[in-house]
């Protein structure tokens, strides 16, 4: 074993150099023959020469075609967002949202705060002028809509899932959901982002900034969506789901969020070692993948490395690997952003993760509307890989759920609910992170 990854280093190193000398980029990512051209598997071009591969699972039964999609209960949203120029933020919640016993999920009865104070992440206070101007007055933002939340099940022909993969992964990571939910019934979609998997893998950093995929995934949406569609995303994938839900309101009726993180604004670091030119990169390539799966899994047995090959995890050129981190920029995905969002999102996150801390998805929980975390002890970074019967139980429950309307009169009285509202603010912010 000792020996082959020696090879492995020495191979790497060479090509390495190889690639300084010349100034190609080795291992190219391009289109693959699919292994298994029958099982669903398409490519799409979404841009003239950028093509994407993508796995459509239709369910092979004739669903029931009904209108369950139109009789589920309707949510009144509505909430005021302040943003004061001090970096406080301020979100009211104002309408049914405030009743505890809507938001009905499998641990009890989520009483969400009717105030939320929190300071805007990476905030750079505006310097004192002596201009004796009136300090500007503070940005709001008020969301007032009727939403209406139902029972997504497989034999419903209007819904479909979108499953969509972060940094260094592929569709295949989410093998054990596309067949747990395609046998169900649910008609599922999962590309491969562009450069990884056997989409095209253009030699242009531009190719891979935020704004260049989100917009590959919104052709794929557009092309694939129905009436109800429920969008999964994974890690960076969380970012364009969430992109898609605020482009989208109409057509995504819920979201799920695997470690996703915070609701922050996206930038590159600077001094991250993906900053680092491509050919030192794949020099260090074996080190990055073991880190990745030291990182990435809770566990880093013969079975870990098996499913990090089987998803084809962590399996792209440097050159797309050092695009990808780079062009994490999207200052408009702030807190403010993902406040605005009425549709309801699952946190899903595993507890040994070491690239996105617990505290990160607390305050995505606090931030958003409807938002029910749920926390994986056994799972790490790549929780739907690990713990698949888990994750799909989760994910069937939360696609089941609809909010039950019919206990709306008989909710708390005004003290009742501002104390649990303390309690559960409270309890949020004083929650113990996972050590990084």
């Amino acid at each position: 074993m000792l020996f082959l990854q020696g090879n492995t280093m020495l191979t790497s190193i060479t090509e390495g150099i190889l690639c300084c000398l010349t100034g190609k980029t080795a291992n190219l990512v391009l289109p693959l023959e699919s292994s298994e051209p029958s099982d669903g598997f398409e490519y799409v071009e979404v841009k003239p020469g950028r093509v994407l591969r993508v796995r459509h699972i239709v369910p092979e039964h004739s669903p029931i075609s009904n209108n369950d999609g139109d009789s589920g209960s309707i949510v009144h949203c509505k909430r005021k967002i302040t943003v004061y120029r001090n970096g406080q933020l301020v979100i009211e919640n104002l309408g049914d949202v405030l009743h505890s016993e809507i938001l009905q999920c499998q641990d009890g009865d989520l009483e969400p705060c009717s105030t939320v104070e929190v300071e805007l992440a990476d905030y750079k206070d505006i310097a004192s002028s002596p201009d004796p101007n009136p300090v500007p007055p503070p940005r709001t933002v008020l969301i007032d809509s009727k939403r209406m939340i139902s029972s997504c099940k497989g034999t419903h022909s209007d819904v479909a899932l979108f499953f969509v993969h972060g940094v260094g992964g592929s569709l295949d990571i989410w093998s054990s959901q596309l067949d747990f939910f395609s046998r169900l019934g649910y008609e599922v979609i999962a590309p491969d982002l562009a450069g990884h998997g056997a989409s095209t893998a253009p030699q242009i950093a531009a190719a891979y900034t935020f704004y260049a995929l989100a917009e590959d995934l919104r052709a794929i949406f557009k092309r694939y969506a129905r009436k109800r569609n429920i969008l999964i995303g994974h890690s960076y994938g969380v970012s364009f789901c969430t992109f898609l839900a605020h482009e989208y309101p109409d057509l995504v009726h819920k979201v799920v969020m695997i470690n996703g993180g915070g609701p922050t604004a996206l930038e590159p670091s600077l001094c991250s070692i993906f900053q680092l030119p491509s050919c030192v990169l794949h020099c260090l390539s074996p080190c990055l993948a073991w880190s990745f799966l030291k990182a990435g899994f809770a566990r880093q047995g013969a079975k870990e490395k098996q499913l990090l090959k089987q998803g084809n995890a962590f399996n792209v050129s440097p050159f797309v690997l050092r695009a990808m981190m780079s062009g994490q920029y999207w200052p408009e995905g702030d807190e403010v952003y993902h406040a605005e969002l009425t549709v309801p999102i699952l946190l899903v996150h595993g507890m040994c993760d070491k690239f996105v801390p617990m505290d990160e998805d607390q305050r995505m929980a606090e931030i958003l509307l409807f938002a029910f975390l749920k926390v994986i002890e056994e799972g790490s970074h790549m929780v739907m890989m690990e713990c698949p019967e888990t994750v799909n139980t989760l994910l069937h429950e939360f696609f089941l759920w609809e909010p039950d309307m019919s206990r709306k009169g008989s909710s708390k009285t005004d003290t009742e609910k501002a104390i649990a509202a303390s309690d559960t603010l409270h309890t949020l912010k004083n929650s113990k992170p996972v050590n990084k």
